[in-house]
């Protein structure tokens, strides 16, 4: 530990006590752990349904274990339909491509600026961490086990280089780094509270022995430890259908990172990290990431299904490992039935044929039967036919798999049922998706905190001006300059769409509807250049031709003008465009920031007063040549 962390990790006397430390964490950690286990086993055995390991079950002594068959000839085969029903949901909740938007506080070019700003960064921080990717990696673990998390945190040793440290280090100016962390590296102090009710959080993750020397600059020892049940152990972790395997890795140890909510006696928190019974850091909480710029979990959680009275979410596996179970047993049951019929069971008499040669080579065609003369001639016993009651099963089975999950036959096998109009298909599509509203959202609340503390941390850890190559609004990299009071997280409304149900093809036909019905056409009939360009991004075809889009240029120059407007001189070129920037200039000459400062009023009216002059003198060369053009 530095200096600064002993300090911290000392009581009155100056003693310090790591040792005390490290006791307590991986105590409470031990504690959280136990009383985390019952649901630990039900997310393995999830898994390993998933996986298509669906003969194992929770054994009374607390493990995940295969129950075997009762007798030889019993089938075992499995017909994974969790699987699908799970690849479908994922497939259908991807679309769920969120997209944050800052709305500024207030129509004041101040808050304005701030939420362009604020926007354009967390599309750029999003992008850096390839968010799209990491949402659906934490859809897969929130789908299986029922909850997932983000960890946004700083990390320094990203970003631009921007010095040396006296030992040669590279200076970074840091960066936001968003991680998925699956349920079994999260333990709260109580399972039966959420998120927001917890006053501490541990995260447990195995790290190597190289990396947590790496990281912290401390070694510690390494064991076999299982990234599951985060035990030294040879646990059961995910199973395929022809057996079980493990999830141990060799020379690793459990990092127990521990983040305890500020309190009287801790106004800043505290964030203890132990590993291998040595303590790596101690101190108080790093990031600023909760309202009113107050420290907090760095942690945003996804939940599959809300579990009342519980931290963690439930999982639609959960639900359909019952039906997978009777599915299984009633193909297998009825297999067994045909393979009665089709090979035939065959009754002999005791001592007139010989058994062991008719057991091993069965009654195939052609073969020469030799029985005891005076004795009865071997049969087969009449089986019957396969029952009726084992299709009735089948089909019901497979119906409740449609209610419970609800994935129905549109979704999963794209087909419907018998011929149907495009608007029933419609009806049917919009229902699927109504069924999965509730994750949906929960996908969306979650990205959106994300996004609130990528805000908070740049605000946190800007000192002074910073640069970043942001996405401008005519979709062109822009290399920007801000700083912390540019960014007013706590002053903004995040808004985030869901575009579930929002396909390319419905935007489509929502567009041209609107333009029929002339809501897009101005007062003379026409679409004017700039309404043409956000319609060609509402079909789809991108902004590309808003690079080229002049008024766009000249309205952007004016807001700029607006934004430095008492910091800088105002001057007026003659290829402005002065309808233009007299119409944004009388905007922000009516907002309360301007029209209450004499000195910013004056400046701007004598700014608009000069464009007008620019604009008559303009008038006034163009009028003749236009007469002379009417002479010729």
């Amino acid at each position: 530990m530095t200096d600064e962390q002993k300090q911290l990790a000392a009581d009155e006397t100056g003693e310090v006590f790591a040792d005390d430390i490290v006791a307590d964490v991986t105590e409470d950690y031990q504690r959280r752990r136990e009383a985390r286990r019952p649901l630990d086993l039900q997310w393995r055995l999830n898994m390993n349904f998933v996986e298509g390991n669906q003969y194992c079950e929770i054994l009374p002594g607390g493990e995940i274990a295969d129950g075997g068959a009762r007798y030889f000839w019993q089938e075992r085969e499995v017909y994974n339909h969790i699987a699908s029903i799970i690849e479908t949901r994922q497939s259908k909740l991807s679309r769920t491509k969120v997209g944050v938007t800052v709305m500024p506080f207030s129509s004041d070019d101040a808050d304005t600026g701030a939420a362009k700003l604020s926007t354009a960064l967390i599309k750029a921080v999003t992008e850096q961490n390839d968010m799209p990717r990491l949402i659906n990696k934490a859809i897969g673990w929130s789908e299986v086990t029922g909850s997932c998390f983000f960890k946004t945190v700083w990390d320094a040793s990203l970003g631009e280089q921007v010095g040396l440290t006296q030992d040669g280090e590279p200076i970074c100016c840091g960066e936001a780094k968003i991680v998925v962390v699956p349920p079994f590296e999260i333990f709260p102090d109580d399972v039966c509270s959420s998120l927001d009710e917890c006053a501490s959080i541990i995260h447990a993750k195995a790290y190597s022995v190289d990396e947590i020397e790496d990281i912290w600059g401390v070694r510690v020892e390494g064991e076999d430890v299982d990234v599951f049940s985060l035990d030294g152990g040879g646990a059961l972790g995910v199973g395929t259908k022809t057996g079980v395997t493990t999830s141990t890795v060799p020379d690793h140890c459990v990092v127990i990172e521990r983040y305890t909510l500020p309190t009287r006696r801790k106004p800043r928190g505290e964030l203890a990290i132990v590993a291998g019974g040595k303590l790596l850091h101690y101190g108080e909480l790093p990031f600023v990431t909760d309202e009113n710029d107050e420290r907090g979990f760095p942690f945003s959680q996804m939940k599959c299904l809300e579990k009342t009275g519980c931290f963690f979410g439930a999982s639609v596996v959960e639900r359909l490992i019952p039906l997978q179970r009777s599915y299984n047993a009633v193909k297998n049951r009825k297999h067994e039935f045909m393979n009665r019929i089709a090979m035939g069971v065959l009754l002999v008499e005791d001592g007139s044929v010989d058994v062991d040669d008719l057991e091993e080579e069965g009654l195939q065609p052609g073969k020469v039967l030799i029985y005891r003369q005076g004795a009865n001639v071997p049969r087969f016993m009449d089986a019957g036919s396969v029952p009726s009651d084992f299709r009735y099963e089948e089909e019901r089975l497979l119906s409740e798999f449609i209610t419970i999950s609800g994935v129905s036959e549109l979704s999963k096998y794209s087909q419907t049922y018998g011929s149907m109009s495009g608007t029933a298909i419609s009806l049917l599509v919009e229902q699927d998706d109504t069924r999965l509203a509730v994750t949906s959202d929960s996908v969306r609340l979650c990205v959106k905190d994300v996004c609130a503390k990528i805000v908070r941390l740049y605000k946190q850890f800007s000192d002074g001006v910073r640069f970043k190559r942001l996405t401008g609004e005519n979709g062109e990299p822009e290399l920007t300059y801000f700083t912390a009071s540019d960014l007013r997280s706590d002053d903004l409304v995040f808004d985030c769409e869901n575009e579930l149900n929002d396909t390319l093809a419905n935007r489509r036909n929502m567009v041209l509807e609107l333009i029929r019905m002339g809501v897009l056409t101005g007062e003379d009939g026409r679409i004017d250049s700039r309404a043409k360009v956000k319609i060609l991004e509402m079909l789809g075809m991108g902004n590309w031709e808003s690079g080229r889009d002049i008024d766009e240029c000249h309205r952007k120059r004016a807001m700029r003008e607006n934004l430095v407007l008492g910091k800088e001189p105002l001057s007026v070129c003659d290829y402005d465009d002065h309808d233009i920037h007299i119409a944004e200039h009388i905007k922000a000459l009516l907002e309360d920031r301007v029209f209450a400062d004499k000195a910013l009023y004056r400046q701007m009216d004598e700014h608009i007063t000069e464009h007008r002059i620019k604009q008559l003198a303009a008038n006034a060369v163009q009028a003749p040549e236009s007469e002379d053009q009417q002479d010729e």
